[in-house]
């Protein structure tokens, strides 16, 4: 456990340069105290760290110094080849990159470990698009991921709604979700996120932005899209479950926070075990179609008019079922010409 806490604190001075104790500590995730005994314990064993005084002081490795790719476990191994994607990669243009640096991996691992690459793509395949859904990458995403990877400005042309729209925006970042590529940037005072398949044309300029160290994309994303979906639920459906109706509504319920929304809601079970709750919902329409995947688990309470759906749907369900099926048509004579 301490030798990989060392070799860690080596890579992260090699990667960061300077480093103040505090700040080691809260990457390494352990106290202050602890730093300072893996610094004299590092500087034992020959590894030239130092320490600078003053405001802009911390640790940093004598100029030069280099570790080699060297310690790595075979779970490691591995796992930085399941760390390369190379369908969104070669969609962003990196195909060649992404394959140059597997490479040269490969050439520094020992020969032990050198099959990591092989072993991996025999047990793991990442298919990134969603189900029915083309995988052509859009038109725009290649000069988009320059971009990004330059800090540059760009003219965006952007098609909304019927009309077409320019913003000067300044790249921040590229999400692929559910195979729909978006790009997230600054634009003025705001963060904005594009449909990059809704983008008709893009211009990179010579211009760049020092874009904001402080800014998380992985957490930008995750509150957007959570508003998102929270936005489009904005009406709500008393409803009362069975116990079976209740486990079963956490596979169809629009969102997660949905099916955890009417679970806090839900009141004492009755002598039977059903509740009654309120459930987050896009519309009545949205709510009818979901609600019909529960069957008899389920019993709507309020709005009348979604009740009034269901019983409808009940009844019309009864009937279908209350006489034993017929016999099969038979099928239509040929027509002349056809055998």
């Amino acid at each position: 456990m301490r030798a990989s806490r060392l070799i860690s604190l080596v890579l992260l001075l090699q990667a960061r340069e300077t480093m103040t104790a505090a700040e080691l500590a809260r990457e390494l995730e352990v106290s202050e105290r602890t730093v300072y005994r893996d610094v004299l314990a590092l500087s034992a064993a020959g590894v030239p760290v130092y320490a600078d005084r003053g405001r802009a002081g911390g640790y940093r490795l004598l100029g030069g110094f280099r570790t080699r790719l060297t310690g790595l476990t075979r779970d490691e191994a591995e796992a930085l080849f399941l760390a390369g994607l190379p369908g969104p990669a070669g969609e962003m243009g990196l195909a060649d990159a992404v394959a140059a640096a597997e490479l040269k991996v490969l050439a520094a691992l020992p020969p032990s470990l050198r099959d990591a690459s092989t072993r991996t793509g025999q047990r793991f395949h990442l298919d990134v698009p969603g189900w029915f859904r083309e995988s052509t990458p859009p038109p725009w995403l290649t000069g988009l991921a320059g971009a990004v990877w330059r800090d540059r400005v760009v003219q965006l042309r952007y098609r909304r709604g019927e009309r077409e729209v320019t913003r000067t925006v300044q790249p921040y970042g590229l999400v692929l979700k559910s195979g729909v590529w978006y790009l997230v940037g600054r634009v003025g005072a705001d963060i904005r996120t594009y449909r990059v398949d809704r983008v008709t044309g893009v211009e990179v300029g010579e211009e760049t932005f020092i874009r904001d160290d402080g800014f998380d994309l992985g957490g930008y994303w995750r509150e957007q899209a959570e508003a998102f979906l929270r936005g489009m639920l904005r009406a709500e459906v008393t409803v009362r479950l069975s116990p079976a109706g209740l486990r079963t509504l956490r596979h169809v319920a629009e969102a997660p926070f949905a099916y955890e929304a009417a679970v806090a809601a839900a009141g004492e079970p009755d002598g039977q075990g059903w509740v009654v709750t309120r459930l987050p919902v896009e519309s009545v329409p949205v709510a009818y179609d979901v609600l019909l995947r529960l069957g008899p688990e389920v019993e709507v309470l309020d709005p009348p008019e979604l009740r009034a759906r269901c019983a409808e749907a009940a009844r019309r369900s009864a009937a279908r079922y209350a006489e034993p099926p017929g016999p099969p048509e038979a099928p239509d004579p040929p027509v002349d010409g056809q055998r």
